[in-house]
């Protein structure tokens, strides 16, 4: 992508809006804009970011065996009041009356819509397991929105959900789901540690929120310093494998990490003292067993092999979308601005142009760029009329995680400069070299 051709409405101040990191490095590096309190639009650099993070979902989803699918974003307030959950939601719930004076409710999650589902269409126990999950915008009223994407209204999510015969069968949904998640995390740069926590609105007693520390983060945490040196890395899941997805259950949540809704401080002080750690934390999904919450009052059931009718037993599990990006964000920044982990990087090079117009770097750049694009790569190419200091500082505000600076001096003994955006490491190569070096990073 040619940068002049482009939609980057960077801007030079910070909006006075902007009150964390996340909210004033997307506004500024013209990733998103304010619709109306909390409701954006997607920029067209900010929707390539958010593609990138939902792709990762998908592929991980689907590698643990569950079954993508999209719902509406609006739903009959009858289904709700089935599960008694209508007037219990609160005022968090959007809810309208259509033409015909029916209610209706903007989605906030699908517990009853997904079951609706599920009880139309299956009936034995030989169907089951069944795990199936959409990602779709979201709506929750709150009441002072704030913080950017982190506590919109409107949101991004990925939810999912399990339907099982037994008890045991859905807490090994919900081991496969905790085991994707740290996955799923671990491929966009972040350690999100699951913690023990508070169900909610959702219901059940078993549910763990994955949070990932930084100082803006909403929630107080609590957990044994530890857990932060576990990796799922390069393991391979056999995700049909009970045995195995309980003892990485095991592994990541044996040790203490609690939200303070839940936090006890007897056992938190049986920890090491030199192992205690309180931080701030930001909630980026959260899994739940909560069995026949759902099934019962509506009559999702199976025959089972003796032909007994039983009420599934079902879980939900969240990705919050929208809000891992600016979990990323907080996470992986600094001065000058955002620095992408290349699992989600919008471009996976940008290239400089330090003098647009001149023969010699007008060919270098154009050269990497079609290169770059040939190994399968997405570079953003800098070729607009700026003054060199400007384009640094564009490229430093939009986090790419390399940077190939291409000047006279450097082209004259035949080399470009390599930068790392993390690091700030840089190295001289020659252009076939320098794509040679950025495909290797990339696996391309």
């Amino acid at each position: 992508m040619r940068l002049s051709r482009y939609f980057l409405p960077v801007l030079k101040e910070t909006p006075a809006e902007a009150q964390i990191v996340s909210h004033r490095y997307m506004l500024r590096a013209g990733m998103i804009k304010q619709a109306s309190a909390g409701i954006y639009s997607w920029l067209p650099l900010g929707f390539k970011v958010l593609r990138k993070i939902e792709d990762i979902i998908h592929e991980e989803q689907q590698r643990a065996g569950h079954i993508p699918m999209l719902m509406p974003t609006l739903q009959s307030a009858d289904l709700w009041r089935e599960s008694g959950r209508y007037d219990d939601y609160g005022e968090e719930m959007l809810r309208i009356r259509d033409r015909h004076d029916r209610d209706i409710l903007y989605t906030p999650t699908a517990e009853e819509l997904i079951t609706d589902i599920f009880r139309a269409h299956v009936s034995s126990y030989r169907d089951l397991p069944l795990t199936m999950y959409q990602i779709q915008w979201k709506f929750r009223d709150e009441i002072r929105p704030r913080f950017g994407i982190m506590r919109g209204r409107e949101f991004y999510m990925k939810d999912g959900y399990n339907f099982d015969l037994t008890k045991a069968d859905a807490m090994h949904a919900y081991n496969r789901h905790l085991v994707s998640y740290l996955r799923t995390y671990e491929r966009m740069g972040l350690q999100a540690i699951p913690m023990r926590a508070d169900s909610g609105p959702i219901g059940g007693d078993d549910t763990h929120e994955f949070l990932v520390l930084a100082e803006t983060g909403e929630s107080e945490v609590f957990f044994d310093n530890a857990i932060t040196e576990l990796k799922i890395g390069d393991r391979e899941i056999d995700y049909g494998d009970k045995a195995q997805c309980q003892a990485v259950l095991e592994e990541f949540t044996s040790r203490y990490a609690r939200t303070d809704e839940t936090h006890d401080e007897a056992l938190f002080n049986e920890i090491p003292e030199e192992r205690r750690r309180s931080a701030r934390g930001i909630e980026v999904g959260q899994i739940f067993y909560f069995g026949t919450k759902y099934s019962e009052p509506m009559g999702a059931t199976v025959q089972d092999a003796d032909g007994n009718d039983v009420a599934v037993h079902m879980g939900s599990h969240g990705i919050g979308v929208s809000r891992l990006l600016g979990a990323i964000i907080e996470a992986s920044h600094d001065g000058k601005g955002i620095i992408w982990p290349e699992g989600v990087t919008p471009f996976h090079a940008g290239i400089v142009n330090l003098r647009q117009g001149d023969a010699g770097t007008d060919a270098a750049s154009e050269r990497l760029e079609a290169a770059l694009i040939e190994r399968g790569l997405d570079p953003l190419y800098d070729d607009t009329e700026e003054r060199p200091g400007a384009k640094f500082a564009t490229m430093d505000l939009i986090g790419l995680p390399w940077r190939i600076t291409v000047g006279p001096r450097d082209l004259a003994q035949g080399v470009v400069e390599l930068a790392s955006r993390r690091t700030g490491e840089s190295e001289r190569l020659s252009v076939d070299a320098a794509v040679d070096r950025v495909a290797q990073i990339y696996g391309a």
